[in-house]
């Protein structure tokens, strides 16, 4: 079932609404790199401009750092790309120090910072909407913020827009989305950057992330980040969308957890059962990858509760401003702190895609609302909610473990393949109440481990995301 705060609804009902004022930038001006800077090293611009790109123009547009000459691209003010199995960018010479007064524990500390700016990115899609997401690992007495920048079709520009303020653990900062960001053309609603009126015309062609790696002063400590980048997308509003036709069966096994055995478990994690389907949706397919966390990580967790990872995940997903576990990125950046672990929220723009991830061994944690009406079998209507494909049959339908499940065993359902295939990449629809709402339209989140060969390889590739 949804999160007591679902996502969509947050959006939809946000995009409606009159816009903001526009919200300051956290890092000092000090920090910003030259607009305009995109600094490869000889012979490495070509490759700094094709990498990560969908491979043809359509909805969706993604765009990822990761490379050892990713990380020399763009304009570094104190960090240092690093070599190695996992190329990666880190804190070299503090380019400043700055204070940091954090809402969510009321303490103001000071901090060392330096930055990172990628280089201008043009999406290949006019975008309506960006989603960033990143890979990192943050010791303790270390934090990272991302932002983003870009310029709209009437050539105008945004503010630097914060999308989010990380950690993967709780004892330095609270990990937080920032409310309160509009210029009157755009808004920040919780993860996701938004076109106000997309029916002006207006749209985002291009955009600079911004990576701030923050570090207790002195300590020579640092965050390592693997992997930043975004989705960008323009998905017509639709009702429904056009049938596929299934593809070969195929099942992968995954581990199965209910959200609904944690009901009333951690109410300053937002209380279990309901609104956990993202972290335990994620859990699993950190488990399927062979990673868990370790007994001692989990040593926190009342010894009373089962599948106590699921109780972790919740804790080490939260986002603190939006009071939930279900922030997109910060359920792939959780991902992405077990060892050689990838992970990306992206949109995918047809079944068949999910189809080819599947059969390649990468299952898919995807987002839908629906009534209960519309989803044979699920038992429920949701106004957001995350489950694990992991699989069809032989008639195509969707085999996924649906953590909105009475407990573990019954986790394992099959959905019809034409009203899943609706209610995942639609993005409108109506409620219960018959109101007009938003969808998600096929968004996503996908997990890897380790160096894709072969068919993951060539699937990732297919969409954008190697």
């Amino acid at each position: 079932m949804p999160s007591s705060t679902p996502r969509r609804t947050v959006l939809a009902a946000a995009l409606a609404a009159a816009a903001g004022t526009a919200a300051a930038t956290a890092v000092p001006a000090s920090a910003a790199a030259p607009d305009g800077a995109a600094d490869c090293a000889p012979g490495e611009v070509a490759d700094c401009a094709a990498r990560g790109h969908t491979p043809a123009p359509g909805l969706v547009d993604n765009r990822f750092w990761s490379s050892y000459t990713d990380w020399r691209c763009g304009s570094a003010a104190g960090t240092k790309a690093v070599a190695g199995h996992r190329p990666g960018l880190v804190l070299a010479t503090p380019a400043g120090r700055t204070e940091y007064a954090d809402p969510h524990t009321g303490r103001t500390s000071v901090w060392e910072y330096a930055s990172w700016t990628s280089p201008l990115h043009t999406s290949t899609v006019p975008a309506t909407e960006v989603i960033a997401s990143w890979n990192a690992h943050t010791p303790p007495g270390t934090w990272l913020q991302v932002e983003l920048s870009g310029t709209y079709s009437d050539a105008t520009a945004t503010p630097w827009y914060v999308l989010g303020r990380w950690a993967s653990g709780d004892g330095d900062i609270r990990r937080t989305s920032v409310d309160d960001q509009t210029d009157g053309k755009s808004t920040v609603w919780t993860d996701t950057f938004a076109i106000d009126d997309t029916a002006s015309g207006l749209r985002l062609l291009s955009y600079r992330l911004r990576l701030t790696l923050y570090r207790t002063p002195g300590s020579g400590l640092t965050p390592t980040v693997w992997r930043l980048g975004a989705m960008a997308s323009d998905v017509p509003d639709r009702f429904t969308v056009p049938a596929s036709e299934p593809g070969p069966a195929h099942e992968l096994t995954v581990p199965r957890y209910s959200q609904n055995t944690h009901v009333g478990q951690y109410p300053e994690y937002d209380n279990g059962g309901e609104a956990w389907c993202s972290p335990t949706s994620s859990q699993m397919i950190v488990e399927y990858w062979g990673r868990r966390p370790s007994a001692e990580q989990l040593a926190w967790v009342n010894p009373d509760f089962a599948d106590p990872q699921v109780c972790h995940a919740a804790r080490f997903t939260y986002d603190h401003q939006y009071e939930g576990c279900g922030n997109w990125p910060f359920n792939a950046a959780y991902a992405a702190t077990y060892p050689d672990m990838n992970a990306v929220v992206t949109r995918l723009r047809s079944l068949t895609e999910l189809e080819s991830l599947v059969r390649a061994g990468i299952p898919a944690i995807t987002s839908q609302s629906f009534r209960k009406e519309e989803l044979t079998g699920a038992g429920y209507g949701t106004s957001g909610h995350l489950m694990t494909v992991i699989g069809f049959t032989e008639d195509g339908d969707v085999i996924a473990n649906d953590p909105a499940s009475p407990d573990n065993a019954a986790v394992r359902r099959i959905y019809r393949r034409r009203e899943w295939e609706n209610i995942w990449l639609r993005t409108k629809r109506y409620d219960a109440n018959g109101k007009v709402r938003g969808g998600t339209g096929g968004v996503c989140y996908i997990y890897w481990a380790g160096r894709p060969t072969g068919s993951r390889l060539r699937a990732l590739r297919s969409l954008g995301l190697l």
